[in-house]
């Protein structure tokens, strides 16, 4: 007597698990890569083949909200500023200065140190700020 219920060998695959899961990475992909590209499209400016600042001596000129002043991280007055500065200057005639105020110092005290830079000659002027965060 024979079984009529006997398994029988499958003949082809099921590719249906297959495409599913092809279908669901590709929209994900697609997904993904739209998704990082964000904002206004424009003509970018090329850059030149001059040595960036970071490759300089940078000189870092720091007022705080007593109206102290630090040249790198030593404590200076306006005339021990200038006095450095103009050392620094005649080693370096065209260095790089970044200046960084902080939020809360009188405007005065910054805007003394921009004339002194500006008497002294230094025309690399950088001011620090914080990125904002939206």
């Amino acid at each position: 007597m024979k079984l009529q219920d006997e398994a029988k060998p499958y003949d082809e695959i099921n590719i249906t698990p297959m495409l599913d899961l092809a279908y669901v990475l590709l929209v994900i992909f697609i997904i993904m890569t739209t998704a990082t590209v964000q904002g206004m499209k424009v003509n970018l400016p090329k850059a030149s083949a001059a040595p960036s600042l970071a490759q300089q001596t940078t000189k870092a000129i720091t007022v705080t909200n007593e109206g102290r002043i630090f040249l790198d991280t030593i404590p200076v007055t306006l005339a021990e500023l200038e006095q450095r500065l103009n050392q620094q200057k005649a080693l370096t005639p065209e260095f790089p200065v970044v200046l960084r105020g902080d939020s809360q110092t009188q405007y005065q005290n910054v805007i003394d140190v921009l004339d002194l830079l500006g008497r002294i000659g230094i025309t690399q002027v950088g001011m620090a700020t914080k990125p904002l965060v939206m």
